[in-house]
């Protein structure tokens, strides 16, 4: 890392010359190969999704989530009418494009424009969602327009520092892990200290081609099983700076 300086001598950060606010998210979908991801409605997504979080009987999916479960669709349908309405967390229904059906959610949040930071939250998916190249590749469409689409400089992946599958994840998915900040919060009735990672833009172009290489179709074979684990492209990327 560069050393700069001001006129008293004092260390300051890097100058990012031309540096402007990045534009706000667009409610549009994004399309890949296994995945499309759709700005969430209440009226469209609520039945698929009711149905896909009802798979998993032991409601496993919801320990680290803010909200939920849900008994009842219209318990479901209230939050994504909520969810409708705001700017700022944006969420996502998770498509599988072979199935048709909506079998997730995932949101941008905590945008911040002017910093050109945004964060990837809020991630739920049933259980045929999970483990599959549609969930990968949600991730990547959601990195990509970040990044490629709207030039944001950080990507942030935040969760329980007790969720160790999100931790997991994260690592997969290239994030770096940067620490844990103690006591962060409270969810339901509980502490949370909360793990941060991120993805600097730096670091983007390897992850980028990582992604591609492993979701391009000569990495699955007849069966669709993968013949190069993500982790072993992302694993070097994702080492501590």
């Amino acid at each position: 890392m560069s050393q700069h300086t001001n006129a008293l001598g004092q260390p300051i950060g890097e100058p990012l010359p031309g540096w402007v606010a990045r534009p706000f998210p667009p409610r549009t979908p994004m399309e890949g190969r296994f995945a499309r991801l759709e700005p969430i409605d209440a009226a469209r997504h609520t039945d698929e999704l009711f149905d896909a979080f009802a798979e998993s009987k032991d409601g496993r999916i919801w320990t680290y989530i803010a909200y939920g479960p849900f008994a009842t669709k219209d318990a479901l349908r209230a939050l994504l009418a909520e969810r409708e309405k705001v700017e700022d967390p944006i969420m996502y229904a998770i498509r599988d494009r072979r199935l048709g059906r909506a079998l997730g959610v995932a949101t941008h949040m905590r945008i911040d424009p002017p910093a050109g930071v945004i964060e990837v939250g809020g991630i739920t998916y049933g259980p045929a969602l999970q483990r599959t190249p549609v969930s990968t590749e949600a991730m990547f469409l959601m990195m990509r327009r970040a990044f490629d689409e709207l030039g944001y400089r950080r990507y942030e992946w935040k969760c329980d520092a007790l969720n160790a599958p999100s931790r997991a994840a994260a690592k997969r998915l290239g994030f770096r892990f940067e620490g844990v900040f103690k006591q962060a919060t409270v969810y339901k009735g509980r502490n949370r200290d909360t793990a941060w990672f991120s993805i600097v833009d730096s670091e983007w172009p390897a992850l980028r081609d990582a992604f591609t290489r492993w979701l391009a179709p000569d990495n699955f074979d007849a069966t669709g099983g993968q013949r190069v684990r993500l982790s072993e492209l992302t694993g070097p990327l994702s080492a501590p700076r």
